[in-house]
């Protein structure tokens, strides 16, 4: 079973849910204050490691500041 990721409208809540495909674009209730919440597109990250073991990012990154790399976010803490 996949996990989603739904955010809250009434209180700002993001949380995630394991679910069937099948309901995936239910509304889901919100653990915070139990209103519906909206399923969210998740992004995603892919790293690669190289002969060095040093890890990069391939795929995901398009949100990233100058300041961050693929180990650590210095300056914008995402």
């Amino acid at each position: 079973m996949p996990i989603y990721e739904y955010m809250c409208p009434e209180c700002n809540c993001k949380f995630e849910l394991l679910r069937s495909i099948s309901k995936a674009n239910e509304d889901a209730s919100c653990p915070r204050c139990q209103h519906p919440a909206k399923r969210v597109l998740s992004r995603f990250a892919s790293f690669s490691k190289g002969s060095d073991g040093e890890s990069t990012p391939i795929a995901g990154t398009a949100g990233s500041c100058a300041g961050c790399t693929s180990s650590s976010c210095s300056s914008c803490n995402i």
